[in-house]
């Protein structure tokens, strides 16, 4: 199986539930979803499989895959850990910098700021992703990073939908340059504090959040 083609399937067929195309409840049958991008049904059943694992797609016994609807407290649940994950990345990487992880960090926080100027949530989300992965990187730790990417990889959809906020881009992009002051001062804790802030969904974010999947959804 092409790994590359089942996870570029899955970005897909992701963007499409977050955005609309499909609702709650829509069946995804594999095989019309294989005639209509041209591939085997095989890297079709493992894209949604990978849906399935961050809950936008439920897969039932004789019906295939549904579309489900996010439960706001798994959700909530997923952002809280991801939230201490990523401050712990922080903290380490704040005392762990190399000379190359300056270089990826600055780099990737220069990405942001040119994506963000071009006021699209999708083309910022790509480069946010960039930037994320090299905090992990920075951490030194390699087990803490590879979990750090698998949850971040779960909750993309939902990180992706976040950005396209009113005005979460730019309040992102300042966000990111604290962060990155924090951790080129050696301060860890400061630096940890400023990635649970950031990650975290709470108050009128996540009310914000689940605003937008509802949007999605009825759309």
């Amino acid at each position: 199986m092409n790994e590359r083609q089942s996870n570029l399937l899955r970005d897909r067929i992701e963007d499409e539930i977050v955005t609309g195309a499909y609702h709650p409840g829509d069946r995804l049958d594999e095989a019309s979803l294989a005639t209509r991008f041209g591939v085997s049904r095989t890297p079709i059943r493992e894209a949604l499989q990978q849906l399935a694992v961050a809950g936008l797609v439920e897969v039932r016994r004789h019906r295939g895959a549904i579309v489900s609807a996010p439960d706001p407290k798994r959700l909530i649940d997923m952002f809280e850990m991801m939230a201490e994950i990523e401050a712990i990345c922080g903290k380490l990487a704040a005392r762990r910098l190399l000379p190359e992880d300056e270089r990826a960090l600055t780099e990737a926080l220069e990405a942001c700021r040119r994506a963000s100027e071009q006021a699209d949530p999708d083309v910022y989300y790509y480069e946010n992703e960039r930037f994320h992965r090299a905090i992990y990187a920075a951490s030194g730790n390699p087990f803490l990073a590879e979990q750090a990417h698998a949850l971040h990889r779960r909750l993309a959809p939902f990180r992706r939908l976040q950005l396209r906020v009113r005005n979460r881009v730019a309040a992102s992009q300042a966000e990111h340059e604290a962060i990155v002051a924090a951790l080129l001062g050696g301060k860890g804790q400061l630096a940890a504090q400023r990635l649970h802030a950031h990650i975290a969904v709470q108050g009128e974010r996540f009310a914000d959040l689940i605003a937008s999947l509802n949007r999605s959804s009825a759309a």
